[in-house]
């Protein structure tokens, strides 16, 4: 049974990593790292079922692809808080020659990236590909993925979505980042989703929602039941509705902090809402 109390220390410890990185280069994307800390925190440390080690190939282990990369500091931050390389690292973030660029990368052997991402609307397609090399290995691990909402606005989605049904792709699980908004303003404004849930279903995919996209019980509980699904002819999504800026009171409920870093005094404030938990690299 999941230490509640222990991932949610964590969850508080990756914020200011979060923070920490973005500011220290003036560079970044904050606002949806934050929204998908308890997403991360959980899937990591409860969820997937994950060997010691890294390599590329990935036998015998659960999977898991991001497709929205510009999220890479809350990704950064679990992976070292994971074991996969050290915590320190995280000072080296957006630094040319760093290992932990802007966007994951897979020609610095970062232990934990499994391919390169950042241009949206690709990680449906990646995710596919490796649930049918899992397949075809006679491996029952699963697939994870990871996608914002506002590039479900791409076509390339919709493919990826249509085929995983149509080939019943049964042991992927895609979550999609439900925070309304994107890097010019909210979903609405820019180009409206309508019904995604109906229109995931309607292509053929079994659909779970969880309202508390920031809620580490509600995370857990939702994707324990996604796992259970799974094997039964349909890909499985996720619509995980979370708070862009979650945890930080002035970058909530807005996309002005989609890929803006804090200064000094808002670095300042927002720590002061996360008091350090685990210990700053």
């Amino acid at each position: 049974m999941a230490d509640i109390k222990k991932l949610e220390d964590l969850v508080i410890q990756v914020r200011r990593d979060i923070l920490r990185q973005v500011h220290r280069v003036n560079s970044g994307h904050p606002g949806g790292s934050l929204g998908c800390t308890e997403f991360f925190v959980a899937l990591y440390n409860e969820v997937m079922d994950r060997k010691d080690g890294f390599d590329m190939d990935g036998k015998g282990e659960d999977l898991f692809f991001l497709s929205n990369g510009h999220i890479s500091p809350v990704f950064y931050s679990v992976l070292a808080r994971a074991g996969y390389f050290p915590v320190n690292e995280l000072n080296t973030f957006r630094h040319i020659d760093s290992r932990l660029q802007g966007h994951p990368t897979t020609h610095e052997g970062l232990p934990g990236i499994r391919v390169a991402s950042g241009s949206l609307g690709q990680g449906i397609s990646v995710a596919i590909g490796a649930a049918e090399t899992k397949k075809l290995n006679q491996d029952s691990h699963l697939i994870y993925a990871l996608c914002g909402d506002g590039e479900l606005q791409e076509g390339q989605n919709w493919e990826a979505i249509m085929y995983a049904a149509g080939n019943k792709v049964d042991n992927l699980i895609v979550t999609v980042d439900y925070n309304g908004q994107q890097i010019d303003g909210s979903l609405e404004q820019v180009l409206p989703l309508g019904n995604l849930k109906a229109k995931f279903e309607a292509f053929g995919w079994e659909v779970l929602e969880v309202k508390e996209g920031n809620n580490l019980e509600a995370i857990l509980s939702t994707l324990k039941t996604a796992k259970e699904k799974t094997g039964n002819g349909k890909p499985i999504c996720i619509l995980m509705h979370t708070v862009m800026g979650n945890g930080v009171d002035f970058m909530m409920h807005t996309h002005a902090w989609h890929g803006k870093a804090p200064n000094d005094e808002q670095l300042e404030d927002a720590l002061s809402q996360n008091p350090e938990t685990l210990g700053d690299y």
